[in-house]
């Protein structure tokens, strides 16, 4: 267990600081498109082109390729050496790559009907429409570029290596920025511009990786059998787990696919929203998920089953304890956070609102959001298909249901609100499969955890809300006024929740401090 927790602990730190890094800069490439483009015609046709491929990112590569492959490969190596696993790495890269360049030919041709599927809405205006359908065709060979990423993230990770692929996104943010200032102005049609910085941003992710595969011992040129044995066990876990992993990003393109019939804007503030809560997920959930799969694949590969259940159990403890007051500060701070970060160039205040009720209702299920990403990992560690797939099915249905239901009282706010009841279904129906699998043993530990976290997060809300809106005298709209509002209300929080769970001995507070020390808790 001593072993599994420091390298998931130290794993997390790095994944951890190096998405902060990437979510930084990601907010840096908002700021700059929202600054640029505002929620008008060109954002939305960017932000549904981008859409379209990065959704096929989340479902053919981080949400079901790496879950998929990371377990097998590992089981490669622990039961059957290191030179047959590099045959398998090999052999997945040289398939992958041809699977990847007919999706791409093919994503091309048929991108008029993929804009139609997704933006119906957009159909009405015809220049809109045109817009968004010449953007995809720009992007869609980015999947060629970031599903070889995924992959080789797959493979580092195993082989205990995270920055790189942690780092890769950066490398997107910054070609992106580079583009809003040094590419769209110069085009007849700005919007352009962005789409040819993703695709440039894509092929600098995949060329991060290279160095460090090699240096790994990974020789990609080197001899190997185009259909590696172990490659049908991957197609095996991959398929369903297009479903089973990915739920969340197929609920936020029914968003996307339903905000198109609502008033022009509506998939911006949906989709600006979205970035806001992609920040705590992204550093904490995303980062831990990555760390704990290959220990939990270890575990399972050696039938482990008591190590596989402590380290699950520590892993849900620590993402409640770190999302759940997250979840509440977004709540609290949401709209100054909307304000400070968008609201300067054709983001008006009336953008600003509407955006920060999207924020509250997206972040009211963060914590399922987070949650579900550690339970489904656990699930592919035992190479558990059928079970993401059926919560994922039912999640999927009652958010369309929900969306249904809602948006036409509560217009895109009702989309955001429907998203996150649906991965809290996710969430509840796979942890009591999952409670069945693992005989139900050992979860009274982890309910206490959690409870008192969500105590430690409702009495810091009260202090952030004080804070930020009652007692300190901050006026004005301006970017010094509504920093310093944010800062306090970000300071007290933090000060706060530390105290609170300190005085509640909650044993999650010194992972934490060793995560940011990357080391294991107890050692110097």
């Amino acid at each position: 267990m001593g072993s599994e927790t420091k390298r998931v602990t130290k794993a997390a730190g790095v994944v951890g600081a190096a998405t902060l890094l990437s979510r930084i800069f990601g907010f840096l490439r908002d700021m700059a498109i929202a600054g640029f483009f505002g929620a008008g015609m060109g954002a939305d046709a960017f932000f549904v082109a981008f859409r379209i491929p990065n959704l096929l990112r989340r479902l053919f590569a981080e949400g079901s390729l790496s879950i998929a492959f990371i377990p097998v490969f590992t089981d490669y190596l622990e039961n059957q050496g290191r030179e047959e696993a590099f045959a398998l790495a090999r052999s997945a890269l040289r398939l992958l790559s041809v699977i990847l360049a007919f999706v791409t030919i093919l994503g091309i041709l048929l991108s008029p009907i993929l804009v139609r599927l997704i933006a119906p809405g957009f159909a009405d205006t015809a220049d809109k429409m045109a817009l968004t359908i010449a953007l995809t065709r720009i992007t869609f060979p980015y999947i060629f570029f970031i599903c070889l990423v995924a992959l080789c993230m797959g493979i580092l990770n195993v082989l205990g290596h995270f920055a790189a692929p942690a780092l890769a996104p950066v490398f997107l943010n910054l070609a992106i920025i580079l583009s809003v200032f040094f590419i769209s102005p110069h085009l007849t049609e700005p919007a352009v511009g962005l789409a040819v910085g993703v695709l440039i941003g894509g092929f600098l992710q995949l060329a991060l990786q290279a160095p460090f595969m090699i240096a790994k011992g990974v020789r990609f040129w080197e001899q190997a059998t185009f259909f590696h044995p172990g490659l049908k066990r991957v197609g095996k876990l991959m398929l369903p787990a297009v479903f089973g992993a990915a739920v969340y990003q197929i609920n936020i393109l029914v968003g996307t696919l339903l905000a198109s019939l609502l008033p022009e804007g509506s998939v911006s503030y949906l989709y600006y929203a979205d970035r806001l809560v992609q920040f705590p997920l992204g550093i904490f959930a995303i980062a831990l998920a990555t760390a704990v799969l290959p220990s939990l694949s270890r575990q399972a590969a050696t039938r482990d089953m008591a190590g596989l259940h402590r380290t699950f159990g520590q892993a849900m403890s620590l993402i409640l304890f770190i999302t759940l007051p997250s979840m509440v500060g977004l709540i609290v701070l949401r709209e100054p956070i909307v304000a400070l970060l968008f609201e300067r160039g054709a983001f008006e205040a009336r953008a600003t609102a509407l955006t920060a009720d999207a924020l509250l209702y997206y972040s009211i299920g963060l914590w399922a959001f987070s949650s579900v990403r550690i339970v489904v990992a656990t699930f592919y560690a035992l190479e558990d298909t059928r079970t993401p797939v059926q919560m994922a099915t039912i999640s999927i249905i009652a958010n369309i249901l929900l969306s249904i239901l809602l948006m036409g009282p509560m217009k895109h706010a009702g989309l955001a609100l429907a998203t996150s009841l649906a991965s809290m279904i996710n969430l509840l129906l796979l942890i009591r499969r999952l409670r069945e699998r693992l005989n139900g043993a050992g979860w009274e530990d982890s309910v206490k955890s959690a409870c008192k976290s969500l105590l430690c997060s409702v009495i810091m809300g009260g202090f952030v809300w004080i804070v930020a809106f009652r007692a300190l005298p901050f006026s004005g709209d301006g970017i010094l006024s509504q920093g310093m509002q944010i800062g306090a209300g970000v300071a007290v929080g933090c000060g706060s929740y530390v105290l609170l769970a300190r005085w509640l001995k909650s044993r999650e507070l010194a992972t934490v401090a060793a995560i940011i020390r990357k080391k294991r808790p107890g050692t110097d």
